[in-house]
């Protein structure tokens, strides 16, 4: 059975509280994709939150606020989901239905980030549980339950 490790996007791109919205916005540019965690320091990578496009949009720009003036701590989402590489993966997919999230921070065994799971690696793997994660993660929030 896969673990999340054998998933997951190894050494992902982090940032910190104090990061710019610019270049948090540039990173994921550059590192196509949507999500960067954000990490207590360069120094300690322990997870404190995420930050993600949507984030971005809907606590800067929707609310009228100058995102070039703002830090990643002014918008990120904080106390992350986060799951530890040598959990199965199919407990990740669980994780993700749960908190109805595409995107998971791995940490190792001492709370470090060490990588990143997303739906797309799910698909990569295990092409028939991603369609069942799409589904459910895609609901509307308290939809069926």
């Amino acid at each position: 059975m896969d673990t999340v490790k054998d998933l997951m996007t190894s050494n992902p791109a982090f940032c910190t509280p104090d990061t710019s919205l610019q270049d948090v916005a540039r990173m994921m540019c550059d590192c196509d994709c949507g999500e960067i965690p954000v990490v207590e320091g360069q120094q300690n990578r322990r997870p404190i939150g995420v930050i993600t496009d949507r984030d971005i949009v809907c606590r800067s720009i929707a609310r009228g606020k100058d995102p070039m003036q703002l830090k990643v701590k002014d918008c990120m989402t904080p106390n992350p989901v986060t799951i530890k590489a040598e959990t199965g993966a199919d407990q990740v997919v669980q994780l993700m239905e749960k908190h109805q999230i595409r995107r998971v921070p791995v940490v190792d065994e001492k709370g470090i980030l060490c990588g990143i799971v997303a739906q797309a690696d799910i698909a990569r793997k295990e092409q028939h549980q991603a369609a069942e994660v799409l589904q459910k993660v895609s609901q509307p929030a308290g939809a069926g339950r």
